[in-house]
């Protein structure tokens, strides 16, 4: 199997219809908190699930149009909000027991201008009999309606059957827009149009001759707007000493060496206690979209001022979005004579998780650095899209596991039986054991450390899934050397390093 993409397939609908019961059913264990009480989820949740050979990841999501008691109704809705940004097929649940509510005719419209796939799933058909009941959902406007039970096991197969379809059918949608209108004429405009909406204001259909998109965050005044300058060579962005001027994600395409790329600019991050006004939030809002449809980010730091909250924050929301990253310090001519080793040390004990996160020192006003920047930016995206043999990365986790075997748990010894690739960007490994709740943290971080080490993907954060291995397939990995893998061999972005260059 090709790596690729993992599609992901959101499931969304309003409170206590059965998502995380859905949700754990096809994930094929616990996962999400099922309670009868509305609002349990707030968390996007995923897992691992494989329906044929296929690997799709699912998104559990908190109920929609709900008035969170706790007051946080926003975070819930922009946690929404992100997985269906990121789905390549959202399934909208309802319950067939308590009847079609105002809550889920909201929801119903709130989706209806999103151009992708959307599969009304009626949840709680727990006998035939209830089938019936499904009829009046048709109002929706969603078709087919898929009635299943997560109690009780029904319509399985079917519904991942229709999300198969419904992946293949999208595929083409992209590659030939009258395939809608062939496949619904009555929405095909509506469906168009939004698409055509979206590649403005999201710009996730980017030209397929760009070569990278780069988004570039930061609190407000650290220097994004003169480093796009710098890289676009061009005013493109008003540039101002008044912190706060971006106030929108602005999409700047400029070439480089015969290739183009898109610098995406975005609104200076506040505090949340510090936003003052709408446009203030709907700008942290398109700022961490930018995120999520950028192939690499850079993290904008202002030597004159302490890493703040604001950018642990978003250090941890561009990592949790799996995403290439990149410090950069900018202004750093304001800084000699320090050296860039002092501050580049203070940035590895800030964020010790992110070892393996480059570090930049660039002063955009003159261009010092700026090109270095694009190049290892360029390199970063190149290792995010690596493909690695199952045969290399069996050779790597059989050295690890003698190295260092997986500790006692439940008086039980944890196994792993093989590792493979799935997909790219991020990097994704699934490594198929006797029990994946055998394996602690800390194993699974020595595990990641070691693929790091010896694997092309030095710089960029990785996805490791563990999987339960079907009795009649366990083959354990064979220990045919006990000589280790070799390093893969560092170049200017090996782990932990960075651009320490005084400029």
């Amino acid at each position: 199997m090709t790596p690729t993409r993992i599609p992901v397939i959101a499931i969304v609908g309003r409170p206590n219809v059965g998502k995380s019961s859905l949700f754990n059913w096809l994930a094929g264990r616990r996962i999400a908190i099922v309670e009868p009480t509305a609002g349990v989820t707030r968390d996007r949740l995923t897992a691992l699930i494989q329906a044929d050979d296929q690997f799709l990841e699912l998104m559990d999501t908190g109920g929609m149009e709900m008035n969170d008691e706790s007051g946080l109704t926003p975070q819930v809705e922009r946690q929404i909000q992100a997985a269906i940004d990121l789905a390549a097929v959202i399934l909208f649940v309802v319950d067939v027991r308590a009847g079609m509510m105002p809550l889920d005719e909201a929801v119903a419209n709130r989706l209806r201008h999103i151009a992708k796939p959307i599969l009304c799933v009626v949840n709680k058909c727990d006998t035939p009999a209830l089938d019936a009941q499904a009829a009046e959902f048709f109002k929706l406007g969603y078709e087919p309606l898929l009635c299943v039970s997560a109690m009780q096991g029904r319509g399985k197969e079917e519904l991942l059957s229709q999300i198969r379809r419904a992946l293949a059918g999208n595929h083409q949608a992209k590659g030939d827009p009258s395939s809608r209108i062939r496949k619904n004429a009555g929405q095909a405009s509506r469906i168009l149009a939004n698409a055509a909406i979206d590649a403005v204001t999201d710009g996730a259909n980017a030209p397929a001759d760009v070569a990278m998109k780069l988004a570039i965050v930061g609190r407000r005044n650290t220097g994004k707007s003169t480093f796009i300058n710098s890289l676009a060579q061009a005013e493109r962005m008003i540039v101002s000493e008044v912190p706060g001027t971006t106030r929108d994600s602005v999409d700047v395409r400029f070439e480089r060496d015969g290739q183009s790329f898109i610098a995406i600019d975005t609104a200076g991050v506040r505090r949340k206690r510090s936003i003052q006004s709408n446009v203030e939030f709907y700008s942290l809002a398109r700022a961490e979209r930018s995120i999520r449809r950028a192939d690499v980010v850079l993290l904008f730091l202002d030597p004159k001022q302490r890493v703040s909250k604001v950018d642990k924050q978003l250090a941890s929301y561009i990592l949790e979005q799996h995403k290439p990253a990149m410090f950069v310090v900018n202004k750093w001519d304001l800084m000699r004579p320090m050296a860039t080793g002092e501050w580049g040390q203070y940035i590895r004990a800030t964020f010790p998780s992110l070892e393996f996160v480059a570090i930049a020192f660039i002063t955009a006003k003159n261009g010092k650095n700026v090109q270095t920047v694009l190049n290892l930016a360029q390199h970063l995206h190149k290792q995010a899209a690596a493909r690695v043999s199952t045969g290399e990365l069996n050779r790597v986790l059989n050295w690890a596991m003698e190295q260092q075997s997986p500790p006692l748990r439940q008086n039980r010894r944890p196994k792993i039986f093989y590792v493979t690739q799935v997909a790219v960007h991020p990097p994704t490994l699934v490594l198929f054991t006797n029990g994946p709740e055998l394996f602690d943290n800390t194993y699974v971080r020595y595990l990641e450390t070691t693929f790091r080490d010896h694997l092309p993907f030095h710089d960029v954060p990785m996805k490791l899934y563990l999987r339960n291995k079907r009795r009649e397939d366990k083959q354990p990995i064979v220990h045919e050397s006990r000589k280790g893998p070799k390093k893969q061999k560092a170049g200017r972005s090996a782990r932990g390093s960075g651009l320490w260059k005084d400029v």
